[in-house]
């Protein structure tokens, strides 16, 4: 066994919670538009640096990130309607609900960067993310 063995209490499990509901949301994911899943993959990454450390509160957190863009997209919502202006602000609201983790600049620049991206919105004045 290793240290990412998710049904021992590994690092993984403990980052993302049990293996079969990780694929599942990884499952719902790949099912949503392209812009969509641009988008959340982009919260996603955000998460896996800030988001909730205990696995149940990031698999319910992620779950419920997707609920909400499959919800989204079925009703035709436009991506900077669910997100606002800021996804930095956004993702700290819906983290806020849960326990804590990370570090933040610069994937909070890289966030704003990919929701700009998926939403066509491709301004420019943010600097590159390394």
């Amino acid at each position: 066994m290793t240290m990412f063995d998710t049904e021992s209490g590994g690092l993984i499990s403990k980052v993302i919670g049990p293996k079969r509901r990780w694929r599942a949301y990884k499952a719902r994911v790949k099912q949503l538009p392209p812009a969509y899943r641009t988008a959340v993959d982009a919260i996603e990454r955000y998460l896996m640096h800030f988001g909730p450390l205990d696995g149940d509160s990031a698999a319910s957190l992620f779950e419920d990130v997707a609920d909400l863009f499959e919800r989204a997209a079925a009703d035709g919502t436009p991506i900077r309607e669910i997100v606002g202006e800021n996804p930095a602000e956004f993702v700290e609201a819906l983290i806020d609900n849960y326990e804590r983790g990370g570090y933040v600049a610069r994937e909070q620049n890289r966030l704003s960067r990919a929701i700009e991206l998926a939403a066509g919105e491709d301004t420019g004045k943010l600097g590159r993310s390394r």
